[in-house]
């Protein structure tokens, strides 16, 4: 990929910036994104470990359309998948590389959608508890889909919000309005709620990131005894449950991505993509 980016940068024959605000501008923009997508697609099926999985035969299509004839919504990406799947961290990687390249990213967590039980964590003594007591807690019916979809409609506006915060303490509090979000031009939400009801709808690109088991399992043990404090037998209850929560309302789902990903590629090999797609959408000449 590193390869592609100096073959971009350093290309003398950059196509002339179209302009953006007529549709002609826009159709053009359309075929060169579609013909730069072809190139990394290429690229990465040669690639010893590739990220893309697979890509859904109207995302295209549907990509291009949404250029030319709906410019002024702001872009939403919804990234989902399985607990451990790596959608944090992918996350993580967006937000490290777009900070640098000073790209119009604004980055949320659909967890903090959840509705508040501390109430019912009180009654059952603790989380774990709460679970055990049969309570599914990644129902749809548990998040507040109603804001999340009003709270993103208006970001694909142009509008700032304010988001709830679910505390990652054990208590189940969530403090309304408590995170301020910028409506800037690309918006990437990650959680399972993306996948939800009319919220799914919302989005421009959607995401699943794909894990083997085995990575999974790993991943998950570690992050619950190195940063939620679990001992490996809660971690090991908690991570059933999971696993029967995805069966029930994540793998189902899956079909309806635009794109799968692959969870365990190197990140070094995603910041480089992201490198990539800002380079061609910034590389234009000025027009004479």
């Amino acid at each position: 990929m590193n390869f592609l980016l100096e073959k971009e940068i350093t290309n003398s024959k950059r196509i002339k910036k179209p302009d953006f605000s007529t549709k002609t501008g826009r159709e053009i923009l359309a075929v060169y994104l579609s013909a730069k997508f072809q190139q990394i697609l290429e690229y990465d099926r040669n690639n010893q470990n590739p990220i893309f999985k697979s890509i859904h035969p109207n995302f295209v299509e549907k990509f291009t359309k949404r250029i030319i004839n709906n410019p002024e919504k702001h872009f939403l990406i919804g990234i989902s998948g399985e607990s451990a799947s790596g959608k944090t961290t992918i996350c993580n990687t967006i937000k490290l590389v777009t900070e640098k390249l000073d790209m119009p990213v604004e980055i949320l967590s659909a967890d903090n959608y959840f509705k508040d039980i501390s109430s019912l964590i009180k009654k059952y003594g603790t989380f774990d508890k709460l679970l055990e007591s049969g309570y599914d807690v990644d129902s749809p019916e548990n998040f507040q889909m109603d804001i999340l979809f009003n709270d993103l409609d208006m970001l694909s506006k142009g509008i700032d919000v304010k988001i709830p915060e679910y505390l990652v303490n054990g208590t189940g509090i969530v403090v309304p309005n408590a995170i301020p979000k910028k409506a800037k031009k690309i918006i990437v939400v990650e959680g399972m709620a993306t996948m939800y009801g009319k919220v799914a709808d919302l989005f421009d690109l959607k995401l699943y990131v794909d894990i083997d088991p085995e990575i999974q399992e790993k991943w998950f043990l570690y992050r619950a005894q190195t940063s939620r404090n679990q001992n490996e037998e809660n971690a090991r209850k908690q991570l059933e449950y999971v696993r029967g929560a995805s069966k029930k309302y994540i793998l189902p789902r899956k079909k309806y991505s635009d794109i799968i990903i692959n969870g365990a590629a190197s990140l070094d090999y995603f910041t480089q993509i992201i490198n990539y797609i800002y380079s061609i959408t910034n590389n234009f000449s000025n027009p004479e």
